[in-house]
């Protein structure tokens, strides 16, 4: 019989089963198989908490196939992901398969690769019931919050509204955030500028930075006329020239929340992409068989640990010293460490193989996950790499008492700054004027004592700017230095907080909605505690702790409720006194009826304009709500970038009755036409060139090689990156099903996928 091993998605299953063999079946679980029921609490409070677990909907067909094939199998591995989620969906999994958890046969590896995936096998353990625990007390906590809180706000702010524990803390950081650009007032500044020639030499500028007792800050115009009128015709002399050497270090190797920043700040990409695309990496992508097939590219991407393994630091080193030389890798291999509490579960993300250069599989992997795979790649081989040396230089100017300064620096020595520079992050105007030090600054031979001459004196007067709203990683920052949340849940609060309408995106900011404003109102007035940035954090130390086994799911979950049950009742009782408003937001929807401004309500099927003066009058109206973003594109003509092969124009994007296609910018004089299609990052099985997605009858799509009808490759079914393991041809999904067959039909082949979330 054959063993059987358990994991969480297909793409992980077909990843590992090219490792284990035909002694092995490798089934995916698709996520959790048992949950708290949706219709009632699920959990008994009065009897010490128990949760109630049910079999989840839709997932019945799936449990039954799991079981037969457990029963027919020699061994049973669970491999789910090696973190608290992994470790409960296999407590889910032993316990429908009726497997004592003193049985289980637990796995877990950091990377998807041949060499880790045997090796755990090889030596499995029981179920960590610490880990299970602590999932389960986060999931009946935020359960009990939910469930207690969500009828108060349905009575006394809308119906529908949700309330969560985690979320409505990230809520309040948004809305406080909001509160103080309000309250924020503009303070006004002023810099002078002045460009300097010495006798010999390029001009160069310096800007005013205080007086020869110190810094000064010039705050108005009348400061700042009485420093040019002082300095006008006036001699400049040299007071001070400073030159230093200093070393720049790397940045250390991604965590979770590093990961998202960056990929936020240099890819502009949202936390839910990145990590749906790390997870991607993670678990498999087929690299061609040349570079080993399909396989893990990263290590698993949920973590707050800096630590890498010895093999990772020697492979690193190997790759640094081959392609930059013995001078770019330092002495000993860099140790980095990890912040106060953080878990050190798993490594840092890093690349599986150091060796695998990003360019070199680039032509696998979809756009998406190229960008973020090099990004990874990068930072991590940077981490490893010796320090830059930076030749720094500070000139002081003087005329009279006022002082003038320029600082920058020039790299002499590039170490891991060859490869890799960590992106600035956002910085607060703090309104004093100062001169950010300049890269590559040149400097003329300068001496103390030289006099310069001014060519140009420039006053400018400006205005202090507000803290920045947060974006999805200046959030994730502030989370992770509150101690709020963990790596596998930055994510799902984001996402969280815009699904239930309490914030918005404007741009990648991230807005107060008025509904959002109110409820944090009400959670601050009646459960401070839930609110509370340091409870919330103190909530996960305790998470933690049961982690660690040194404390208890129950100890935990009665202290919080001894203290939320009271807030609870009290809330109830005050709540009778008051009445809350939800805002009107207005629209620019003119009432046809009485000539009122129309408001937005929500309604049985999504928001509707309808007049403020009901019931007196009772007029409505669809609203279709455009945002900023979308208007805009609406505006823009997308030019093609090649020309009309009849007459050489230009080639504009049109919507017809088969959806988008590009037509000459001269129409009607000139009826030339091009069907739009987008590349999907696969190769033509007939003659190597890339896959298109196109538009047919009724808006329906189907797939073509790019050279048709040269070549005559066309499919209703989408052409997929992994090889059939049986024949080695191209795998096809089948359109509308999820199911990936062969496109070889002597071969067979054929497997089960989950169903992507738009087709459920």
């Amino acid at each position: 019989m054959a063993n059987l091993v358990i994991v969480e998605s297909p793409s992980k299953a077909s990843t590992i089963k090219g490792y284990l063999g035909s002694n092995y079946k490798v089934i995916a679980s698709k996520g959790h198989v048992r949950d708290l029921p949706k219709s009632t609490l699920g959990v008994d409070i009065e009897n010490d908490f128990e949760a109630h677990y049910i079999n989840i909907r839709g997932k019945g067909d799936l449990i039954k196939e799991i079981r037969k094939e457990a029963k027919n199998a020699n061994k049973v591995f669970l491999a789910t992901d090696p973190d608290r989620e992994g470790e409960a969906i296999s407590w889910h999994l032993a316990t429908a398969l009726g497997i004592p958890v003193e049985k289980t046969l637990r796995v877990t590896f950091n990377e998807i690769t041949k060499t880790a995936v045997k090796a755990a096998i090889k030596e499995p353990r029981c179920l960590d019931m610490d880990l299970v625990n602590a999932q389960q007390a986060r999931r009946i906590l935020d359960r009990i919050v939910g469930y207690k809180l969500s009828p108060f706000l349905w009575k006394n702010v809308r119906s529908g509204l949700s309330a969560g524990r985690v979320q409505s803390v990230a809520t309040r950081i948004i809305v406080e955030r909001e509160e103080e650009i309000r309250a924020f007032v503009p303070v006004e500044y002023w810099t002078i500028d002045v460009m300097l020639t010495p006798e010999e030499g390029q001009p160069f500028s310096v800007r005013y930075y205080g007086e020869t007792d110190g810094k000064h800050r010039l705050g108005n115009e009348a400061e700042a006329m009485q420093v040019v009128n002082d300095v006008k015709g006036k001699p400049f002399s040299v007071t001070s020239v400073k030159r230093a050497k200093k070393k720049k270090t790397p940045a250390p190797p991604f965590t979770t929340s590093t990961m998202q920043q960056e990929a936020a700040r240099k890819l502009g990409f949202q936390s839910q992409r990145i990590m749906r695309i790390a997870q991607e990496l993670y678990e498999g992508v087929n690299i061609g068989s040349e570079n080993g097939g399909m396989q893990g590219l990263i290590t698993y991407m949920r973590t707050d640990s800096l630590r890498v393994s010895a093999d990772a630091q020697t492979a690193a080193r190997a790759y640094i010293e081959s392609k930059y030389g013995a001078s770019y890798a330092p002495k000993t291999a860099r140790q980095y460490k990890a912040r106060a509490g953080a878990q050190d579960a798993h490594e840092a993300i890093r690349p599986a193989r150091a060796e695998l250069e990003p360019a070199r599989i680039k032509k696998y992997l979809t756009n998406d996950q190229y960008k973020l795979y090099k990004l990874i790649w990068e930072r991590f081989i940077a981490s490893q790499m010796e320090s830059a040396t930076l030749a720094t230089v500070t000139a002081d100017v003087s005329c009279g008492t006022h002082v003038f300064r320029t600082s920058g620096y020039t790299v002499e020595f590039q170490g891991y700054m060859a490869l890799y520079e960590e992106s600035e992050e956002e910085r607060v105007d703090t309104g004093d004027g100062t001169l950010q030090e300049q890269r590559n600054i040149r400097l003329p031979a300068l001496r103390e004592g030289q006099s310069v001459t001014a060519q140009s004196i420039l006053p400018e007067k400006h205005f202090s700017d507000p803290p920045p709203r947060y974006n999805d990683a200046s959030l994730i920052k502030f989370l992770e230095e509150q101690g709020i949340g963990r790596p596998s849940t930055y994510t799902t609060i984001i996402t969280t907080i815009i699904a239930r309408s309490y914030v918005k995106r404007d741009g990648k900011a991230l807005v107060p909605t008025p509904i959002g404003e109110l409820t944090n109102q009400l959670m601050k007035e009646s459960f401070p505690d839930i609110v509370d940035y340091k409870f919330t954090a103190e909530m996960e130390t305790g998470l933690d702790r049961i982690e660690l086994g040194k404390t208890t799911m129950s100890s935990l979950l009665h202290e919080f409720w001894k203290d939320f049950a009271v807030e609870l009742e009290a809330a109830e009782e005050k709540i009778k006194t008051t009445k809350l408003e939800v805002p009107a937001v207005e629209t620019d929807i003119i009432c046809d009826k009485c000539g009122s401004r129309m408001v937005v309500k929500n309604g049985r099927f999504g928001k509707f304009a309808a007049c403020p003066n009901y019931p007196q009058c009772r007029n409505t109206k669809p609203l279709v709500e455009k945002t900023a973003e979308t208007q805009e594109q609406e505006k823009k003509v997308i030019v093609a970038d090649f020309k009309c092969e009849k007459c050489g124009s230009d080639m504009v994007q049109r919507t017809g009755k088969y959806g988008s296609f590009f037509a000459c910018v001269r129409y009607p004089e000139c009826d030339f036409t091009k069907q739009k299609t987008r590349q999907i990052g696969v190769p033509c099985p007939k003659c190597g060139a890339q896959i298109v997605m196109k538009n047919g009858k009724n808006r329906t799509v189907f797939y073509s090689c790019e050279k048709y009808p040269a070549c005559d490759f066309s499919s209703w079914d989408m052409p997929v990156r992994e090889s059939c393991p049986e024949c080695g041809e191209m795998l096809f999904r089948k359109k509308g099903q999820p199911l990936l067959v062969c496109h070889n039909k002597t071969c067979g082949y054929r497997r089960a996928v989950e169903r992507p979330e738009e087709e459920s």
